[in-house]
């Protein structure tokens, strides 16, 4: 039983093979981030509107440091994926290679400025 029609098997544009690992990666990441949210949210939300030095020695102790800089990477790990099959879906040619490489170095380069930032926080 075939699940392609006669013109995508003549085009070759049948499955990309890596729906489902993508699927997959989506759904863990998106399932860490319903579990990180709400303890950052507990962690760094009491932080909000205190003084400066406040917020470091909040940031500084190792439960605040440490959620937040899992929220960082998973947060931006899912942002990329997110963005990268918004542009496999509306970008074609040379352009979509362009901008999947652009997104990428732009959410990893942000989270590792928030990685050191919160290092320099904390330590």
């Amino acid at each position: 039983m075939a699940f392609l029609t006669d013109r995508k098997r003549v085009e070759g544009l049948g499955s990309a093979k890596t729906g489902t690992e993508h699927h997959w990666s989506m759904t863990i990441s998106s399932v860490a981030l319903l579990i990180l949210t709400p303890m950052f949210l507990f962690a760094v939300g009491p932080l909000l509107g205190e003084p400066h030095a406040d917020v470091v020695a909040g940031l500084s102790r190792p439960y605040p440091a440490l959620v937040t800089a899992l929220m960082l990477i998973v947060g931006f790990h899912h942002f990329r994926m997110g963005v990268q099959t918004l542009i496999e879906d509306y970008v074609r040619g040379m352009t979509r290679k362009i901008a999947i490489i652009a997104m990428t170095i732009i959410s990893y380069g942000l989270a590792a400025t928030g990685l050191v930032a919160l290092a320099q926080i904390a330590l």
